[in-house]
């Protein structure tokens, strides 16, 4: 994306960001609450509009993508994006006979969703709904992925299964776009990490190169004018 902006009424979301995800790495985006990650990456995935400035998925503007460029993408939602009232079987199932070449099989074995395969939506729990939502945005084993908190509500067990899931997508060549609160796992995953503040771009580059030599937490502190908890 190049000078990027959103605009919703008087509040600025995206103010002017500017900055770059490659092929076969995972690129870690934090931020406040309200510093526009979500808003970025729903304008990346072609459900919003930007207002000025531009961005290129696949060397395509999303909000003109065509059924052919979506089939290369997958998206998970920070929130719904799910039918609530079909299993995750039927709605893996029904997801794989949209792709040309699907991995559902892989993921229903790697996410751990057998016990509540056959469980409708609505009634599983935060943790297993995130699992079913990322299996939902990977079923069609696409070249770029973006990812809202993708780990959010996850126990320690499988947040480490889901970390070992995306850097071998990323090792096979997948562009990984991951939104996240998780110090511990932006050093864990990411190749290169954004910090949004108020819309703008505060740091850009590898973990090592944004914390400066601290730690990433602190360097986001110190980026964002935040305070830490003590």
């Amino acid at each position: 994306m190049e000078d990027l902006r959103r605009v919703f009424g008087d509040a600025v979301a995206v103010d002017g960001a500017t900055w770059a995800a490659a092929a076969g790495e995972i690129t870690c985006v934090l931020g406040p609450n309200g510093a526009g990650k979500t808003t970025t990456i729903e304008c990346l995935e072609g459900l919003q509009r930007p207002d000025g400035g531009s961005c290129r998925v696949l060397g395509t503007d999303p909000w003109r993508a065509d059924a052919d460029h979506r089939s290369r993408v997958g998206v998970m939602l920070q929130d719904g994006g799910l039918p609530q009232s079909v299993s995750a079987d039927r709605l893996l199932d029904h997801l794989s006979r949209l792709y040309s070449r699907t991995r559902v099989a892989e993921l229903r074995d790697r996410l751990g969703l057998a016990p509540f395969a056959r469980t409708p939506v609505r009634r599983l729990s935060g943790g297993q709904r995130q699992r079913v939502a990322l299996a939902a945005a990977l079923a069609g084993d696409p070249e770029v992925a973006f990812l809202d908190e993708p780990t959010a509500g996850l126990d320690p067990h499988a947040r480490l299964d889901v970390w070992d899931l995306l850097r071998e997508r990323a090792e096979g060549g997948s562009t990984l776009v991951v939104t996240t609160h998780g110090f511990e796992e932006a050093e864990r995953l990411a190749d290169r990490v954004v910090i949004l503040d108020r819309g703008r771009v505060v740091a850009d580059g590898t973990p090592a190169v944004v914390a400066g030599g601290e730690r990433l937490e602190d360097a986001y502190f110190a980026l964002t004018g935040g305070r830490r908890a003590r």
